[in-house]
């Protein structure tokens, strides 16, 4: 179990508020503008701003040839299928459960961790993710009669879960020698131009000049999401260990299911609270420190 650091927190709290709050905004941008294009313009128009924010720093944007199949692979992992899998599902899905499904990510992560890379999870790790699992099956107790009928959604929204879940646990690992920041300018640009192309072949027909609330839909997306928060997610990820930096971003589905219970008027029952009650238990149980942990750090003045 790691402590976070004050930097850590911080983009943290940022990246839940920004993460969670979107999940509504999406849902009234792909309602109102074709799916693929509404995703390639944020993307898009998050690239400058992520750029600007690499050449402000001064941090290199070149990744050496070498590491350019494994780039592909985590661009491939934790973004292009999320992005493709999980703007389909917000469609047919209400926005706070096409939340739900797609950060069962953690309890894939922990599975894929273990079969997969040998991950050894403590026994409070495991109860973090049980508590996850549990709160998910709340949150989605009112709605398994509606989910039922749209098994596109629901499947698209897990398949991106596990991608994304792959992908933490490939990032953390990864052997690419370049800043976090370079890896996620091009993660993001090398999606923007494959979702671009989806664009074009699926949405072409449909194009048309997005109204004023679409149009501030992209904007929250290319500025606050992709010109922020997927920048301060790898940082997390690469940071923490795989199981801490999954559960830690927990709390983002329960931001949007009351988001979306708040603009969207979907409604709220006993069993969202209780799962927000699991969700805070269960990031508690890999960032609070253990007492071993606790007591064995160096004093300070």
């Amino acid at each position: 179990m790691q402590r976070l650091s004050r930097q850590q927190l911080a983009n943290l709290v940022l990246l839940t508020l920004v993460w969670g709050l979107n999940w509504p905004v999406m849902k009234m941008g792909v309602t109102h503008y074709p799916a693929f294009t509404f995703r390639a313009l944020t993307i898009m128009l998050g690239v400058p701003v992520l750029a600007l924010a690499l050449a402000l720093m001064k941090v290199p944007f070149r990744v050496p040839r070498r590491y350019w199949p494994e780039l592909a692979g985590l661009t491939a992992t934790n973004m292009l299928i999320w992005q493709i899998c999980i703007i389909l599902a917000v469609q047919s899905l209400s926005s706070g459960r096409a939340a739900i499904l797609g950060y069962t990510m953690p309890i894939f992560s922990a599975i894929i961790g273990s079969l997969l890379f040998s991950a050894a999870l403590s026994r409070r790790a495991w109860l973090g993710v049980v508590a996850a699992a549990v709160g998910v099956g709340l949150l989605l107790w009112h709605e398994l009669t509606g989910l039922a009928g749209r098994p596109a959604g629901v499947a698209l929204a897990l398949v991106a879960a596990a991608s994304w879940a792959l992908g933490t646990q490939m990032l953390r690992r990864t052997r690419i020698e370049v800043p976090t920041l370079t890896l996620s300018f091009w993660m993001t640009a090398l999606t923007g131009l494959a979702v671009t192309v989806l664009a074009v072949v699926f949405d072409r027909s449909d194009w048309r000049m997005p109204s004023a609330a679409v149009t501030w839909a992209i904007a929250y997306n290319a500025v606050l999401v992709f010109g922020y928060a997927h920048a301060a997610w790898f940082f997390l990820a690469r940071g923490l260990p795989p199981v801490a930096s999954t559960l830690s971003v927990m709390f983002i589905p329960v931001l949007g299911v009351f988001a979306g219970a708040l603009w969207l008027g979907e409604v709220l029952h006993w069993q969202d609270f209780a799962a927000m009650v699991l969700m805070v238990g269960s990031i508690a149980s890999v960032l609070w420190p253990s007492p071993a942990i606790t007591a064995a750090a160096p004093q300070t003045r």
